[in-house]
């Protein structure tokens, strides 16, 4: 059980948050990890469930079990479900950094946040390419024990992959592939292993660029000039990493009972196989904060809010898993 309950920020009001939230609480209430919502609370205050007003974290575990726990902040304007409103854009900068406070000071394990819409941010002056970045920004005065993140991990199921480049055009991939990005990513990654879940010594595998992981050099030189000569660097720290091996071998049953997490080298070649062994329950973590945080990996649902059919499974994977890296790191 953990001894503070996790923050989640109620990410855009007009999306599909506040639905998966409530969904969640529901999921939880009875056996989950406690949790408490900062955000407007007249967004869920017309479902089904019964919301308590609370004043601090300090009062989450009275009212769990019978009522979500809301820090209550309004927005300035309640939007349109499915139509995003920029005047709220402050509000919703504002819960993400009140979760993050929070968690920094002790009063919350961690932090989850609901999926943010960027376009809106973008227009009130958000500088960030997501949630990953903005919070290591905002916890990077806050000391880290080990190499400092952020690093992408996705989960779902028994797969872990970390990524080394996010959001980047294809074609830029290939020059952001460096010895010293790749190094950092299998370091963040083996430590958060070891601290965050559990493992005490993790086997990695990592991902080749090019078909056939270039095949000696036939199919491209990246693996063969950049990354074996940082596998062989990384296992002198004591790294269990392998060589580069086929992306299309590299996620069937069998070889993911192999490794503990995979380093991927882009997007899509590490969140094609999440989604695809599990579509609703994936999980979105970042590694090598001072803090856990999680996230559902999915987007704001404009499409679909308010219609009824938004799932809760990736929230509570997300709630589950901050709780587990929580109670690990505080053992660990």
């Amino acid at each position: 059980m953990l001894a503070r309950p996790l923050a989640l920020s109620l990410g855009d009001p007009a999306g599909i948050g506040p639905e998966i939230v409530a969904r969640a609480w529901q999921s939880l209430r009875h056996d989950g990890p406690p949790f408490f919502v900062i955000g407007d609370a007249r967004l869920v205050e017309h479902s089904e469930i019964a919301v308590a007003q609370i004043d601090g974290p300090h009062q989450v575990n009275a009212v769990f079990g019978s009522a979500l726990p809301f820090l209550n902040r309004p927005v300035t304007v309640v939007p349109q479900l499915g139509r995003a409103e920029p005047a709220n854009a402050p509000s919703i900068i504002a819960w993400i950094e009140e979760a993050v406070d929070l968690t920094l000071g002790g009063f919350a394990s961690g932090v989850v946040t609901c999926p943010i819409a960027k376009a809106p941010l973008y227009q009130a002056g958000f500088r960030f390419p997501g949630h990953t970045e903005f919070i290591a920004d905002l916890t990077a005065s806050a000391a880290v024990k080990g190499t400092r993140g952020p690093v992408m991990m996705l989960t779902a199921a028994d797969l872990r992959v970390c990524l080394v480049t996010i959001h980047v055009p294809l074609a830029d991939v290939p020059g952001l592939i460096t010895s010293e990005r790749l190094c950092r990513t299998a370091r963040i990654t083996h430590e958060a292993l070891q601290r965050d879940f559990g493992i005490r010594e993790p086997r990695l595998a990592l991902a080749g660029l090019n078909p056939h992981a270039g095949e000696d050099g036939t199919i491209g030189t990246e693996e063969r000039d950049v990354m074996l000569p940082a596998v062989a660097q990384l296992r002198t720290e004591g790294i269990d990493i392998t060589a580069p091996l086929p992306a299309d071998t590299l996620f069937h049953s069998e070889a993911r009972a192999r490794y503990d997490a995979a380093i991927c080298l882009y997007h899509d070649q590490g969140l094609i196989p999440v989604k695809t062994l599990d579509f609703w329950g994936g999980v979105n973590a970042t590694l090598g904060l001072p803090i856990i945080r999680t996230s559902p990996d999915h987007g704001v649902g404009f499409d679909i809010a308010g219609k009824g059919v938004a799932r809760p499974d990736s929230l509570v994977a997300a709630i589950r898993l901050a709780s587990d890296m929580a109670q690990n790191r505080a053992q660990t």
